[in-house]
């Protein structure tokens, strides 16, 4: 599915392979209460968690950023990616979110992880999976964030890695899962 207009832009920022990977799948939704969606338990599969993860009900962010990461040859741990807020030691540690960054937020009952893409004054502007049960873009409180962290890129962080400010602004999430 193409990416809403207003966020087109990201197709042109020569995304690091693990983010050009998680673009692919703007849109991929639950099935819920019709079975799951099939390309969600294939990731399970392809990262080697469908023993545990067996059904879209199941949040799914961990997951969603672990098949990014794995195709993009920078694996996590699979007995960890589930855990939203094991991706708070994945990487590097990040002192100030940029773009492309992996986000870590306390929720309501767990964690809940994506990508930044960018922010305004309240709010980060998360692109992830298990966002309204779709990969997607959410606006979440950054007083949730408890962990910015960036890939150990193998050949230096890219140039457009950076500071993202957005003067748009949207309802803010209160609950991912």
């Amino acid at each position: 599915m193409k990416l809403p207009d207003k966020y087109a832009w990201l197709n042109e920022e020569g995304a690091p392979a693990m983010l050009a990977e998680a673009l692919k799948h703007y849109g991929t939704m639950e099935h819920p209460g019709k079975g799951s969606n099939p390309d969600i338990t294939q990731w399970a599969k392809e990262v080697g968690v469908s023993g545990w993860y067996t059904d879209d009900d199941i949040p799914w962010c961990g997951l969603f950023v672990g098949i990014c990461a794995l195709r993009a040859k920078y694996p996590f741990s699979a007995n960890k990616l589930l855990a939203a807020k094991e991706w708070a030691n994945y990487g590097v540690k990040a002192d100030t979110p940029k773009l492309w960054d992996i986000l870590v937020f306390q929720r309501p009952g767990g964690g809940h992880v994506g990508f930044y893409i960018g922010e305004n004054t309240n709010a980060y502007l998360v692109y992830g999976g298990n966002q309204s049960n779709a990969v997607g873009f959410a606006w979440i409180a950054k007083d949730r964030c408890i962990a910015a962290r960036r890939p150990a890129y193998k050949y230096g962080v890219p140039g457009n890695v950076r500071k993202i400010i957005l003067t748009e602004t949207g309802e803010l999430s209160k609950n991912e899962a």
